[in-house]
């Protein structure tokens, strides 16, 4: 799954985020682009389940531009 989420915009933020995410059950692997604000999650998560999670730490998500 890929979304994109605008407030990852530097590594320290995609550190945040990825090592949040990385405890979601679920979520088996991932990787970020600060440059694009791009995520990708693989795992048996759920889209929404992954926005809750990143809008209750300040960055809300949306689906990525394909």
């Amino acid at each position: 799954m890929r979304l994109h989420v605008p407030g990852m915009a530097c590594r320290t933020t995609v550190r945040v985020v990825t090592a949040h995410l990385r405890d979601v059950p679920g979520v088996e692997s991932l990787n970020a682009d600060p440059a694009t604000g791009e995520l990708w999650v693989v795992g048996a998560v759920l889209e929404a389940t992954l926005r809750r999670e990143l809008t209750g730490m300040g960055f809300p998500a949306a689906p990525a531009e394909t």
